[in-house]
C-alpha cells in the first residue's frame, strides 16, 4: 500500500495516506535556526503573510489584520528575530523582546514571543516547536522569569503541548484574551 499504513481497527482495515512521506521527510529534512538579517525582511514578510493567510479566520479579517502582523526595519532595532531555514530558504520566523511585567504571572523580567509563523507548505515539520525552543533559550540566556505569548484561539493546543498555561485575563479590557504562560526553568 503506497502512501500510508495500516491500521487495524477491529472489524476494518484503513490506510492513513501519506502520513508515511510526511514523516520521512519530517526526519530527513535539514532545518537550521539563526538570527535574521534585516536584508531578509522582504522573505520574512512573505512567510508571514502565508502563515497569517493560512489561519481560520475570515478573509477580511486577515486581510485587515495582515499589517500589523508585518515587521519593518524599526521591528529589527527592538525585537530579536530569528529564522528557519530550509536549503537557503526561509520557512519560519520567530520574534521576542521584552515584555511589561504587568503582562505576566511573575513580577520579575519577561519576553513577549511577538509570533512564530510557519509557511503553510513547511507545516508539521517540527519548525514551529524548534522556533519555540530558540525562545525558551532566549529566556535562559536572558534570565528572563519566563515567557509570555498573545496568540490566536486556534494557536491554543500548539502553546499548550510545549508546556505553556493559559493565563485567564484579569483586566479583559486591559490584558488579551490568548495569553499564555511558561515559566522559565532554572538550573
Amino acid at each position: 500500500m503506497a502512501g500510508g499504513f495500516l491500521i487495524k481497527l477491529p472489524g476494518e482495515d484503513r490506510s492513513i495516506p501519506g502520513f508515511l512521506p510526511a514523516f520521512n521527510r519530517m526526519q530527513t529534512e535539514k532545518i537550521s535556526i539563526r538570527p535574521a538579517d534585516i536584508s531578509e525582511l522582504d522573505a520574512i514578510n512573505r512567510v508571514i503573510e502565508t502563515a497569517v493567510m493560512s489561519w481560520k479566520l475570515p478573509e477580511r479579517v486577515k486581510r485587515l489584520s495582515l499589517p500589523s502582523y508585518r515587521y519593518d526595519a524599526m521591528d529589527f532595532r527592538a525585537l530579536e528575530v530569528v529564522v528557519a531555514l530550509r536549503d537557503l530558504d526561509i520557512v519560519g520566523v520567530a520574534a521576542w523582546e521584552n515584555a511589561d511585567p504587568k503582562e505576566a504571572p511573575v513580577g520579575g523580567p519577561v519576553m513577549l514571543l511577538h509570533g512564530i509563523y510557519v509557511d503553510p507548505a513547511h507545516h508539521c515539520r517540527g519548525i514551529g516547536r524548534r522556533l519555540f525552543r530558540e525562545a525558551e533559550r532566549a529566556v535562559q540566556a536572558h534570565g528572563y522569569e519566563g515567557l509570555l505569548v498573545k496568540a490566536q484561539a486556534s494557536a491554543d493546543g500548539f502553546f499548550g503541548s510545549l508546556g505553556m498555561h493559559r493565563l485567564d485575563p484579569d483586566d479583559p479590557e486591559r490584558h488579551y484574551a490568548n495569553r499564555f504562560w511558561k515559566a522559565a526553568c532554572r538550573d
